[in-house]
């Protein structure tokens, strides 16, 4: 929404990883602090606990006046409305069920709000980003259509979702909707998607491809950089890995559209090489069914 461009309430801020946190703090879409980043120490609770309070509090300092609340990216599995986060993957410490958000709202004595990047930047597009842009178009274009629904995906280190409906986000009953990742994957049916629209996919299909060990394939910046002939490697497999991630992004994607009827937008890391997977994912989500043809019985029976 618009509105949120003169809002004068600044929210505090974090981007968990599983090796850094990123503090910082916004106030009418902009952010009006530095970013303050601190190792996360996953595998040891107290302080990574201690690294937690010690970002906000610096971020807190910075602040023209005091926050009204916290908002921050974590990973799941968790109960987010709760702000109880479960066993995960990246930061070994969190298990059991730890109430990470009741603590920091003991501490700041402020409200805290957790949810995961993907549903985060969905929700982050649909009240102030592509979907108000699109409709702001239409308005000025005269038409009298209007979208309410969003469907936004994140391509990095996994490939995370989140699906708004009339500017609210959809959460599921247990706080695990929009997990597009766990979908099948095209080429690979006993396979989840992520292990083709990911970091690791891109670097591994060019392995496969230039006929390379993994571990001596570049990152992906990079090999977005060779498929454009921007630097020296193996052109055609730099191509090939961003493509394959376009048909296997845009064949999860077309299933869900095809549940959620409504508009889609994609971010994250691995989305600045656009220009290499874009054609693939629409051509795929642009894809026909084809209709079997079933011989009849009395033809069947010659």
């Amino acid at each position: 929404m618009a509105g949120y461009d003169h809002d004068s309430r600044i929210v505090m801020t974090l981007d968990a990883g599983g090796t850094s946190f990123r503090f910082s703090a916004m106030r009418g879409n902009k952010r009006i602090t530095d970013i303050v980043t601190t190792t996360s120490n996953g595998d040891n609770f107290k302080k990574c606990l201690a690294n937690l309070i010690a970002g906000f509090t610096e971020i807190k300092r910075q602040c023209p006046r005091p926050p009204v609340a916290i908002s921050f990216a974590f990973p799941g599995p968790a109960d987010y409305p709760a702000g109880i986060i479960g066993d995960l993957p990246n930061l070994a410490a969190f298990r059991g069920g730890v109430a990470l958000g009741p603590m920091l709202e003991h501490t700041f004595r402020i409200p805290v709000t957790i949810n995961n990047d993907g549903e985060l930047f969905a929700y982050g597009e649909a009240i102030a980003g592509f979907l108000p842009h699109v409709n702001d178009l239409l308005k000025k274009a005269g038409s009298p259509k209007r979208y309410k629904n969003l469907f936004g995906v994140t391509l990095g280190t996994g490939f995370g979702g989140g699906i708004t409906r009339n500017g609210e986000l959809f959460a599921g009953d247990n706080s695990n909707a929009s997990q597009i990742w766990l979908t099948r994957h095209k080429f690979l049916p006993k396979t989840n998607v992520e292990e083709g629209v990911s970091i690791r996919a891109v670097r591994r299909v060019y392995a496969e491809e230039a006929q390379i060990p993994i571990a001596d394939a570049p990152d992906p910046r990079l090999i977005e950089q060779i498929a454009l002939g921007e630097a020296p490697g193996h052109r055609p497999a730099a191509v090939e890995a961003y493509r394959r991630l376009g048909e296997v992004a845009g064949n999860a994607m077309g299933n869900a559209l095809a549940l959620i009827d409504g508009l889609a937008v994609i971010g994250g890391g691995l989305s600045k090489g656009w220009r290499l997977f874009l054609p693939a994912l629409i051509a795929e989500m642009n894809e026909s069914y084809k209709r079997r043809n079933i011989p009849s019985l009395a033809a069947a029976r010659i």
